[in-house]
């Protein structure tokens, strides 16, 4: 049984023949390479970097009033923000300072404020101007 390995290290070597046949045998071996990075960017790099840019933006979102779940499964709303941190409200009378990312996910938006449904409200009375000129046509 161990006889067949013996003789491994002499069956990988160059195979007899053309010398130049040996230069032609690497452009197979570039293109598999090529095929192998194509698959991990579009089944792995591409998809991270789409995650991280989403992250990135619903970190930056996030205000007062939002329900956050912490990296660490703290569940709680945010009381304040800051340049790099926010104030978490745990519990009555517990609030949490740490650093914005460490925000895990947004469980809930808060809701606007009264001041800004009103121009909301505005923007649809538009829509509905224009949706009225074209049923005229």
């Amino acid at each position: 049984m161990f006889e067949s390995f013996t003789n491994l290290p002499l069956m990988m070597g160059v195979p007899a023949g053309d010398p130049a046949a040996g230069s032609a045998s690497i452009l197979p071996t570039l293109v598999t390479f090529g095929a192998v990075f194509l698959i991990f960017y579009f089944l792995i790099i591409r998809p991270q970097n789409k995650r991280q840019k989403e992250t990135k933006k619903m970190i930056e979102a996030v205000k007062k009033g939002d329900r956050v779940v912490t990296i660490g499964g703290i569940h709680g709303t945010v009381q304040s923000v800051k340049d790099g941190t926010v104030v978490v409200k745990v519990d009555t009378n517990t609030k949490v300072t740490m650093s914005k990312s460490a925000i895990s996910s947004v469980t809930e938006q808060s809701r606007p404020s009264k001041k800004e449904e009103p121009v909301k409200a505005e923007v649809e009375a538009d829509d509905d101007e224009e949706d009225d000129e074209t049923d005229e046509e």
